[in-house]
Order: C-alpha cells, then sequence, then structure tokens
C-alpha cells in the first residue's frame, strides 16, 4: 500500500496544501518518512489524515465559484468501530461546507472495506448540501462496499452505484470530472 499514491497530476491546477481555505493549509509532506499506516501497512507520506485510523484521502481539487470538491480516498471506511463519518463530517466536511462547497465527488478507487453503523451524519450531511442544490456522489466504489451502503440505507443520502463506476477520471481535468458526475446526478432520484 505504500506504493498508492494519491492523484497527482492535478498539481498544476490545486495543492490543498497551498490553499489558504483548506483545512490541509500549510501541511508539509515527506517523500521518505512513512509513518500512517491503515492497519499494518504503511500508506504513501502524501495521504492526508483527517483523524480516522483506517481512512485518509487527498483533496485533489476545489472550485469554489462552482462549489465543488474532488477527493480522493484510500483505506476501509469502518463507522462501526471509528465513526469514520463522524470524523470526516466534523474534521473535514464542515470546514469545506463553511466555505461553500456543497458538491462533493469522492473517489474511491482505492477504498477497500466499508462497514455501516448508523446514518446520522450522512443524513446531516445530505440535508446541508441539499438546502444548496448540492450532493455527494460515491465514484467508483467496489461493488461489495456499494451493497453494503444499500443494506445501511446509505444510499438514500449519497448517489452510489453502477452508474457511478468504472469511470476513467484520470484521464481528464477536474472540470470534465464534475461535469461528467454532475451529469449523472443531477436530476437524478436518491431512494
Amino acid at each position: 500500500m505504500h506504493k498508492i499514491e494519491p492523484y497527482y497530476r492535478w498539481r498544476e491546477l490545486y495543492v490543498a496544501a497551498e490553499d489558504e481555505a483548506s483545512p490541509f493549509f500549510q501541511r508539509e509532506y515527506s517523500e521518505f518518512m512513512f509513518t500512517d499506516k491503515i492497519y499494518n501497512y504503511y500508506i504513501h507520506p502524501q495521504w492526508d489524515s483527517f483523524g480516522s485510523n483506517t481512512l485518509y484521502l487527498k483533496i485533489l481539487f476545489v472550485d469554489y465559484a462552482k462549489q465543488y470538491a474532488i477527493i480522493e480516498m484510500i483505506g476501509e471506511w469502518n463507522d462501526c468501530i471509528g465513526s469514520d463519518v463522524i470524523v470526516l463530517k466534523r474534521n473535514l466536511i464542515d470546514q469545506l461546507l463553511a466555505k461553500g462547497i456543497y458538491k462533493y465527488i469522492m473517489i474511491g478507487d482505492n477504498l477497500l472495506n466499508y462497514f455501516v453503523d448508523d446514518d446520522c451524519y450522512y443524513e446531516e450531511w445530505y440535508e446541508e448540501v441539499r438546502d444548496e442544490n448540492g450532493w455527494v456522489a460515491m465514484v467508483n466504489i467496489r461493488d461489495h462496499i456499494v451493497e453494503e451502503m444499500e443494506q445501511g440505507s446509505i444510499h438514500h443520502y449519497l448517489h452510489v452505484g453502477p452508474h457511478l463506476n468504472g469511470f476513467a477520471w484520470r484521464k481528464l481535468y477536474p472540470k470534465h470530472v464534475f461535469a461528467f458526475i454532475k451529469e449523472r446526478v443531477e436530476g437524478r432520484l436518491i431512494s
């Protein structure tokens, strides 16, 4: 896992550590010191910790004018043990909401597992973005994770499913990724 880097080809367009409005502003990274782990496996030092022991992320791009963020994730999203959604909501999403970000593209290519608990924080997140015509889209999520989200009724609050999977987003610029995902989620009812 230590060789899996967050996507870096948009760095000429956006770097969270250089964005004064970012929760990760002025964060310094090492290319050589591997300190963070997911269980017993070190992860690449470019991933950002937001307080979870098993889930890390990277804000790849934010457009404040169009009110969206693209966030890549790695690890295990565990609401049962780590209450990851609460930690994510309080330590990252609330800060982005305060800056006017209401559309979230959560890239899950490196999301390995998901364990559901309570849906209250998903509902809170959903209501806060819905009031501003926003949404949360889970992109390229493994089938077993989609099933777990559906069993826990999380799909009522997030856009998730086959219409958002198999997307070759790395070939595009952020504005094209946003346009593609926006087209698939806006106007589509969350059941």
